[in-house]
């Protein structure tokens, strides 16, 4: 049966719309801490912090090191891990909560000196500590588990401007 109305090409996105929060589960694995990691920038990109400016970059960073350690240190089998990035009441931080299934492993600050040099691993909470504005975890809202948060402060990028046009 033919229409009288023209069919519009349906869009389908699974990308996230621009808004004030980011909330989505992942799966436990290196794929999964990946595409958390994309999905944050993304929602950055569409908040107005550009793929190359200064906050999208430290989240982005900040998004794979909790991530890969939910995938590592926090994985339960056949639990996914969640993210949230949502804007302040205030509008002047971004806070980013990774949540895992696993509370008894809580992560702690280690020193430089505590990883050896040669070591492959070991850092990230390191470059969390030096690229957040605050960071700290906190038992998991609505299940088991915990939650690693960190904050940055969201003030305009002014290194790379965007350019609009009409």
């Amino acid at each position: 049966m033919h229409s009288p109305f023209p069919q519009r090409p349906r869009r389908l996105s699974l990308l996230p719309m621009p808004s004030a929060e980011f909330a989505m589960a992942f799966a436990s694995t290196p794929r999964g801490a990946r595409l958390a990691r994309l999905f944050v920038a993304h929602c950055l990109d569409s908040w107005g912090h550009p793929h190359t400016g200064r906050v999208n970059e430290t989240l982005t960073l900040i998004t794979a090191e909790l991530c890969a350690n939910a995938v590592q240190h926090g994985r339960v089998p056949g639990r996914d891990f969640h993210v949230r990035l949502a804007v302040e009441a205030d509008g002047a931080r971004l806070r980013l909560e990774v949540s895992d299934t696993r509370a008894e492993r809580r992560p702690a600050v280690a020193t430089s000196s505590d990883t050896a040099p040669e070591s492959e691993s070991g850092r990230g909470l390191l470059l969390v500590t030096a690229l957040a504005d605050d960071w700290g975890v906190s038992d998991r809202h609505g299940g088991p588990g915990k939650t690693v948060w960190a904050v940055v402060r969201s003030a305009p990028d002014l290194r790379e401007p965007r350019v609009c046009c009409p």
